[in-house]
């Protein structure tokens, strides 16, 4: 596996205050990589690390292969970056403001059009970005990103702020990216729902450190699932569970839920336990068996 990223014992500290300890982050070629945590857990201190904007105390990070403290120049023309609110001049279009970071950048002069294009913002190319809407603004900010075609995107909190259509738009781009553009893409958030739909690999970070990284996939499939019955009967079919060595509770709404490693049991058994409760008799009107989101997987890291 070819790593866009690859960080060893990544550590930063500002005084007293450790603000990322030992990070060992690995992002795969083409991936989405969802950098996830709680505001405050290190996510943009490493993001600027990996940029080379800070220093690490100890520790190495590189970008396909170059070294960021030593090399900055080679690792920082492999990227591009969108950290925090991007910053426009308001009194020029859209166009003129990706001209001016085309032309400090040395790069063709068809890289204008083509951000537009990629970003869907050819339409608004021509207005004056003071009369841009957050969203605009946003994939604005993307655009010059892509200006120069870098092998790796990096976008920081790219939907903060956004309302739910600038949400689905944002989405749809970094989900669209690395297939039309063979970009890998870092895109860091606090809202774990969100990532959720469109990272294909996660990393959990936590006060500091890298609590947990996998693909999504291996991520999910490797925690409990909830499982949950609604019957006529809910104390019978606990204890008709409880018989087979699985343990459940009957919840505030009347559902017999089995949640944490007793779920996994439950799910692989769900046709066996229908069966049983139809031959004692039991109503049976609905069975769910739903994965762990990825906030229930953050929530249990944390609390290990």
């Amino acid at each position: 596996m070819e790593l866009a990223i690859s960080c060893r014992g990544l550590t930063r500290s500002f005084g007293r205050q450790r603000a990322v300890e030992d990070v060992d982050l690995e992002v795969p070629e083409r991936a989405v990589y969802g950098f996830v945590g709680r505001n405050g857990a290190g996510k943009t201190t490493t993001i600027r690390l990996l940029l080379g904007l800070l220093r690490p105390d100890s520790g190495s990070a590189r970008i396909f292969g170059h070294d960021v403290a030593r090399e900055r120049r080679a690792a920082a023309r492999t990227i591009g970056a969108l950290v925090e609110t991007p910053s426009h001049y308001d009194h020029l279009t859209g166009r003129e403001n990706l001209e001016i970071s085309r032309r400090l950048l040395g790069v063709a002069r068809g890289e204008v059009d083509r951000a537009l294009a990629i970003t869907d913002m050819a339409y608004a190319a021509g207005r004056r970005v003071g009369a841009y809407s957050l969203g605009m603004r946003q994939r604005l900010g993307v655009a010059r990103a892509l200006l120069g075609r870098p092998k790796l995107l990096i976008l920081d909190e790219p939907t903060n702020g956004l309302d739910p259509e600038g949400i689905c738009d944002m989405r749809a781009l970094i989900a669209g990216l690395p297939e039309a553009e063979g970009v890998t893409i870092l895109v860091s958030s606090h809202v774990l729902a969100e990532v959720e739909q469109t990272a294909t690999h996660i990393g959990l970070m936590h006060a500091g450190r890298l609590l947990v990284q996998a693909p999504v996939e291996d991520l999910k499939s490797g925690q409990a699932k909830r499982v949950a019955f609604r019957v006529d009967r809910p104390a019978a079919l606990v204890e008709l569970l409880a018989g087979m060595g699985i343990q459940a509770e009957v919840g505030a709404d009347g559902r017999v839920a089995v949640t944490g490693p007793a779920a996994d049991r439950a799910a692989r058994n769900v046709a066996r336990i229908n069966a049983c409760m139809v031959e004692r008799g039991l109503a049976v009107s609905g069975i769910e068996v739903a994965e762990a989101s990825l906030e229930e997987i953050f929530m249990t890291a944390i609390a290990a």
